[in-house]
């Protein structure tokens, strides 16, 4: 279905934590406007990977085009910043096909990269990277925190100093500035020619839970410790296979842990990377929660008809 520019141009986020039924509803949102969806998920750009990520299988991409799914090699890099410019420059062809496009996903920098803005930075060049790869790789975490206490202590004092990539990519920056990596983040938002409408459903935690440890299942009974096993032995400890399922698979094909124990380790970390993505979600008063007893679609269709003119 096709609006004039001059009506409406929206972009309909579908987020909200893992294994909470995105993209299902992302597609049909996508089929009435006939539009495209935007993938919003820092490891679905990576190929080789489907099952561990929850990729959008080949029957819903047939049903759906999306964009930013498994265009990646594993060892390559990629950012938030990166996908805000990647997407703004692909979204005006977008437009042309559809006053409304839709973007699904529960990376929540990449949401916020697009909808908000992200913050100019400067570009890390291959000798730096490598040069804190290497630092992560010899002396794990609490190397990369040495360093970048001394180099951006403001920054350090209020990270979470249990997440890599934010202490990498700080430090990645702070040494190739020379400058520290908070004096760069402004947390200004800059102005889009677009509207937003932010969906997500809200499941009761522990519903959500079960679908979790249903998906962990499935996962497994797909083929995820045969898939994770062919990406180490091709990517090694690349960032890409530095998250949720691979990194507990690690262990087990490294013989630490039994199969059991992985799985079981699987899913309370996904678990546990729901509740911060709900915690994040929470505190954007943006998001319209969609009540996951009734029929999802109409409740969505009237938000984006509320909030964008658009039919």
């Amino acid at each position: 279905m096709k609006n004039s520019p001059e009506v409406c141009r929206t972009l309909v986020v579908v987020t909200g934590p893992t294994a909470s039924g995105k993209t299902d509803l992302a597609i049909s949102i996508a089929r009435h406007f006939a539009c495209d969806i935007i993938s919003a998920d820092s490891r679905q750009i990576y190929r080789d990977i489907p099952i561990g990520t929850a990729a959008p299988s080949p029957g819903e991409r047939r049903r759906a085009v999306h964009h930013f799914v498994g265009f990646l090699g594993l060892e390559e890099y990629y950012s938030a910043a990166r996908f805000e410019s990647d997407v703004m420059a692909l979204l005006p062809s977008m437009w042309e096909k559809s006053s409304v496009a839709v973007m699904c996903g529960g990376s929540m920098m990449y949401v916020d990269a697009v909808v908000r803005g992200i913050d100019d930075m400067p570009a890390v060049d291959d000798r730096t990277r490598a040069y804190v790869a290497a630092l992560y790789r010899d002396h794990g975490l609490d190397g990369i925190c040495a360093q970048l206490e001394i180099v951006d202590p403001h920054y350090y004092a209020r990270v979470d100093r249990r997440n890599p990539r934010r202490l990498l990519h700080a430090l990645e920056v702070s040494l190739q500035a020379g400058r520290p990596y908070s004096s760069f983040c402004t947390g200004e938002a800059r102005q889009r020619d677009f509207r937003v409408v932010k969906l997500a459903i809200d499941y009761p935690r522990e519903q959500l839970f079960g679908r979790i440890n249903s998906r962990v299942e499935r996962m497994m009974d797909a083929g995820f410790v045969e898939e994770a096993r062919a990406a180490f032995a091709v990517a090694g400890n690349a960032n890409s296979l530095n998250t949720v399922g691979y990194k507990e698979l690690k262990k087990y094909i490294d013989g630490e842990w039994d199969l059991a124990t992985a799985v079981a380790r699987i899913a309370k970390n996904t678990r546990v990377y729901a509740k911060k993505q709900l915690t994040w979600l929470r505190r954007d008063n943006d998001v319209h929660w969609l009540d996951p007893s009734a029929d999802l679609f109409p409740q969505a269709l009237a938000v984006i008809k509320k909030i964008s003119d658009c039919d």
